[in-house]
Order: C-alpha cells, then structure tokens, then sequence
C-alpha cells in the first residue's frame, strides 16, 4: 500500500483493511507504522542524496534517478516489498525521484541547516499519493 499512498488516512485504512477491528488504538498503531514506512523512505532520500552532493551532481543527472536499476529503487523494494510479489507502480518512482531531488536541492543550497528543512519535501511529497487500486481490497490479497 504505501507505493501508493504514503500518508493513508484512517478511512483508507479501514477501507483496506476490512478484517481489522478498528478502534483508537489499532488506528493509531497503523497510522504509526506508516508513519515508520515513511522515515525510512526520507532517510533514504537523505541519504542518497547527500552522497550526491559532493560529487557536484546536477537535479537532472543520472545520480539523482530512481530507475528499477539503481541501488535506491533496490533498497526500497527490499524494505516495503521483501517477497517481491507486487510490481512496484511506476508513479512510486516518478515520487521518488522528485523526493530525492527535493532532499538534495535542500542540501545543497544549505537549507537543510535550518531545524524544519524537511517540512517543505514531507508537504510536497504528501500531495503526491494516489489512489491505492481495488485489488488491493479482495479478500486474501496480501498488502503491498
């Protein structure tokens, strides 16, 4: 689910996870594990892109792509899809990359010296989710 939706609202949840018994507790602990998908997703970001920045990389250049053939998309595929049984959307790249490219664009103009830095990419990045497919819903599918 999170390659397509990174900030999933309660109802989301609930409409995906039929078999929950949701209550304040429950909804809280998935909001919560989202929540960890997501840190590891932006200390990614971070972290591939403060290798980029000392060697002078451009917004454009081949360093800050996330094709299915860089160690990024690798990384990510291992984390949120270990069994690889879901093909990862094309849209979950395309956000990636523009993840990677905010978080570098902020270190290298020096933002990033700022405390809040990263409140601009989370409110970019938050605008990006899309709907989360039907299949997703039937019964048995196990989530992506």
């Amino acid at each position: 689910m999170f390659f397509y939706a990174r900030y999933p609202s309660s109802n989301t949840l609930k409409t995906y996870f039929p078999d929950v018994k949701f209550n304040r507790c429950v909804t809280s602990q998935m909001i919560k594990w989202f929540s960890n998908f997501r840190e590891f997703f932006y200390i990614q970001m971070e972290r591939f892109a403060r290798q980029a920045v000392p060697r002078g990389a451009h917004p454009v250049d081949s360093q800050l792509r996330v094709g299915r053939d860089t160690e990024l998309y690798r990384i990510l595929n291992m984390h949120y899809n270990k069994s690889n049984v879901y093909q990862v959307p094309e849209r979950f790249i395309e956000v990636s990359e523009v993840a990677l490219r905010e978080f570098y664009s902020a270190i290298w103009t020096g933002r990033d010296s700022d405390p809040c830095w990263k409140k601009g990419i989370y409110k970019i990045i938050c605008k990006l989710d899309s709907p989360v497919p039907d299949t997703f819903r039937l019964p048995g599918c196990p989530m992506g």
